[in-house]
């Protein structure tokens, strides 16, 4: 078995948003980085079933790197409200301030494998499904969250004419180091 430390330094862990309902032309679609994060891969390229995976992210530690469509750019003040918007409105870090997954089921091959665990977002613990693929010292992988499954209310403005899709994208691109 190989175990690998994970954090910003072995790739971006990125959230994607799209924006709905009459006034999404106003709005953007989002790509969110995580900047604060560590977790662990415990892999066992014979038998993948006994891998597993652990991460803790902190809930502050959103930065709006990309925001597309829109009336208008993203300038540097929109950005901060939209970070501001998650913590305080969307996810309530002040109270929930990790974001955690924890693996209970690895399957698949050493290639393309699905891990299935549970991941708890603002208070609230559900399961889910990641499917990745690991090539030459990477590791790639998405996984789609439904924000409503954990209690949290996609972000809304315009008295709601514009707001966030319920459903936000994971995605990931790791290299894997062996850990000391």
């Amino acid at each position: 078995m190989d175990t690998y430390p994970l954090g910003p330094d072995n790739g971006p862990l990125l959230v994607r948003t799209t924006r709905t309902g009459l006034g999404a032309r106003a709005g953007h679609d989002l790509t969110i980085e995580v900047t604060r994060w560590h977790g662990e891969a415990v892999v066992d390229p014979e038998d993948p079933a006994r891998s597993s995976v652990s991460v803790e992210v902190d809930a502050t530690s959103f930065a709006v790197r990309e925001g597309t469509g829109g009336v208008k750019p993203l300038s540097d003040a929109d950005r901060r409200d939209i970070v501001r918007n998650i913590g305080e409105k969307v996810l309530d870090t002040a109270r929930h301030p990790v974001i955690a997954f924890r693996s209970s089921l690895v399957e698949g091959t050493a290639e393309a494998f699905r891990v299935e665990g549970d991941l708890t977002l603002a208070g609230v613990t559900r399961p889910v499904t990641i499917d990745a693929l690991l090539a030459d010292g990477r590791v790639r992988g998405s996984v789609t969250i439904t924000q409503s499954r954990w209690g949290v209310k996609p972000y809304s403005a315009l008295f709601g004419a514009l707001r966030l899709s319920d459903e936000v994208g994971v995605w990931f691109d790791l290299a894997l180091s062996p850990g000391a």
